[in-house]
């Protein structure tokens, strides 16, 4: 008989009291502690918050599908947009074993380099406009900056200065836009690349370039009708200017410089996302206001697995009876933090406000809930993470990180819901697709001359 220390009430009453008073995050352990010092999670959060029997009465387990039959048991486990799917669209989840190891959450790069911060006792905080610096007062130099965060505005911070957790990304990924209906309307293959400037794990400034933080370029390799299609974003290291947008488009055979409204428009036909809603904090965090936490509790998440190591390309399994949904695994995350914000920077913005839910552990968002101006919500951006590891068909198959020696850790699949029009875009994280390809290992001067300049938009159009 296993006689438990701590019952549910505790840990909860926990969670809310770390709310109300900015404490840091952990319940039995501040979690600082587990980073450095690489202990188990199960030192700072009793099991009963990793329990999905505890949660939810014995009613599911390890191993169960929450479907619409019992989701009304897990219903305060769920963010509103995944527990409306399972019910109205019959959208299926399977529970697996919770992740209790620190490391398995974070790109490994990443994650050293939040050691060596505690280490050298080096923490984020804000400047008088509410940038990040370090300690010193300096520009911050990577990892998370706030590894335990007690308020809103820190949550934000940490999810906007490196999106990838990485010092560069570059991802072949693969759409397909689905209908109200359920039939498929038109799918697309395009590069997602991410260089950051400062903020980076190897505590440089790359090439120079100290007023910005990151350079972000997606380019549309197929469909044919927008192949050759850029945009790139150029962000500011000050986190109250908006990115300078721009774009290469075939049928202009130039690059234009685009207005702040297109981060909320769709960039291609029948797509369901806009620039604003990847990685939850797609516009520079002040740029965005009244940040707040409005609860934080234990959740279902997809935080770890549903890498797709039995297929080459990387990619997850259709529902069968309904294909616009991934075959996904949730697991518990004993503490998740949520967190609204409003486009305080954006007049015609037409979202009123994002929803974040956020894993505490990392401050990675796996779903960002999308409101219109009627206070309605509009769409969910879920996303799934995990290490590259598994065992294929092959035996175990292990992606390396940028370091050639350990696991890559990254997004998985994003599902993008709309829910007013019930519209979906379906994407993953693909090994290869028509003309792209995602890379852990990067040369990043070639990155950064092939994606990462307006002429780079040009010669990707006219390649």
């Amino acid at each position: 008989m296993h006689i438990r220390k701590y019952d549910m009430n505790f840990s909860r009453r926990q969670l809310l009291k770390g709310m109300a008073y900015g404490a840091a995050a952990g319940v039995l352990m501040p979690l600082e502690k587990v980073f450095a010092k690489d202990l188990s999670l199960l030192k700072a959060y009793p099991d009963e918050l990793y329990s999905i029997d505890d949660q939810t009465k014995g009613k599911i387990s390890v191993g169960d599908y929450i479907t619409k039959d019992n989701v009304e048991y897990a219903k305060h486990l769920l963010d509103p947009s995944i527990y409306d799917q399972i019910l109205n669209e019959g959208r299926r989840i399977k529970v697996r074993a919770p992740t209790t190891e620190l490391r398995q959450l974070f790109n490994n790069s990443y994650y050293e380099a939040m050691q060596r911060n505690i280490a050298e006792g080096r923490g984020g905080k804000f400047d008088s406009k509410g940038n990040v610096v370090d300690s010193n007062g300096k520009a911050w130099s990577g990892g998370l900056p706030f590894t335990s965060p007690k308020n809103g505005q820190e949550i934000w911070a940490n999810m906007a200065m490196s999106w990838g957790r990485a010092d560069s990304n570059t991802y072949a990924i693969k759409q397909w836009d689905y209908g109200a209906d359920g039939n498929l309307e038109y799918e697309y293959d395009f590069q997602w690349v991410e260089l950051q400037m400062q903020a980076r794990t190897d505590r440089k400034v790359f090439r120079g370039y100290e007023d910005e933080i990151r350079r972000q370029c997606v380019y549309f390799s197929n469909s044919q009708d927008v192949r050759g299609t850029s945009f790139l974003s150029n962000w500011s290291y000050d986190q109250t200017k908006i990115p300078d947008l721009y774009g290469y488009m075939p049928e202009f055979r130039r690059v234009r410089q685009l207005p702040a409204n297109q981060r909320f428009e769709p960039l291609i036909p029948g797509s369901t996302w806009f620039l604003t809603d990847p990685w939850a904090a797609g516009d520079p965090y002040l740029t965005w206001g009244n940040h707040k936490i409005i609860d934080r509790k234990p959740m279902l998440l997809a935080c770890n697995g549903n890498f797709a190591d039995t297929d080459d390309n990387w990619k997850p399994k259709e529902q069968a009876n309904n294909p616009k949904f991934w075959e996904t695994e949730y697991e518990m995350s004993p503490d998740v933090i949520v967190t609204e914000c409003e486009p305080v920077g954006y007049p015609r913005s037409p979202v009123s406000k994002k929803r974040v839910y956020a894993d505490a552990r990392n401050s990675v968002p796996n779903g960002c809930m999308r409101y219109d101006r009627q206070g309605k919500l509009w769409a969910n951006f879920e996303m799934a993470f995990g290490q590259f590891v598994g065992g294929g068909a092959d035996g175990n198959r292990v992606v390396l990180s940028a370091d050639g020696k350990t696991p890559a850790w990254s997004w998985v699949y994003c599902l993008i819901y709309d829910h007013q029009n019930k519209r979906m875009s379906r994407t993953h994280h693909a090994k290869k697709g028509v003309g792209t390809e995602s890379l852990f290992q990067i040369d990043e001067d070639w990155l950064f001359e092939t994606y990462c300049t307006q002429q780079a938009l040009q010669s990707l159009g006219r390649a």
